[in-house]
């Protein structure tokens, strides 16, 4: 009993101490570790974009890479390569197939998604810096508006779902039986 009060005594001092700014100056700062600092952490890091799998399309800035990540590896483990079609995207996995429209252009290129980024708020992707230059944005300016449309978005049993073509309003007119089908075999003698 008398433990249990010593310890209540001493962590009452210690919140005191610290309400009055005191502990803060005193004390060295020490980084926290264990897995209860591991959580905590992990806490306070915002939550990544869900990944969308919808196929639609969206639109908002793009960037380019800068020179020095030519050559370093990219989320899906290829190295950057600035003349490629590569792009990076914070919600659309890994080996999509998008289009992506300078809305500002008009000039539109092909893109393979092989990274995460831009981590720049307001950007919805990062192109190689050949792609940029294909859809027209001036290396000076450095940011366009543009429109990423999916072409082919890998699901999780490794199998693609490409983008659907616009749907009839009207269904579809039954078609005629083929007679080449339908034909019976007669009874032979």
């Amino acid at each position: 009993m008398f433990e249990k009060s010593m310890m209540t005594g001493v962590a009452s001092a210690a919140v005191a101490a610290a309400a009055c700014g005191h502990a803060a100056e005193d004390a060295p700062a020490q980084a926290a570790t264990g897995p209860v600092a591991s959580q905590a952490r992990q806490a306070a890091q915002p939550p990544s974009p869900k990944l969308d799998r919808s196929g639609r399309g969206r639109i908002g800035k793009a960037s380019f890479y800068a020179g020095k990540f030519s050559g370093r590896k990219m989320a899906d483990g290829t190295r950057m390569d600035p003349r490629d079609d590569s792009a990076a995207s914070k919600t659309l996995p890994l080996g999509t197939t998008a289009k992506v429209t300078n809305l500002e252009t008009g000039e539109s290129a092909v893109v393979t998604i092989r990274d995460r980024g831009p981590s720049v708020k307001g950007r919805i992707v990062d192109l190689s810096p050949a792609t940029a230059e294909k859809v027209g944005i001036a290396p000076h300016e450095g940011v366009s508006k543009v429109e990423v449309t999916p072409i082919s978005v890998p699901r999780t049993d490794a199998s693609t779902k490409a983008r659907d073509a616009p749907q009839d309003t009207k269904p579809a007119a039954p078609r005629p039986a083929s007679t080449s089908a339908v034909r019976q075999r007669q009874p032979s003698g």
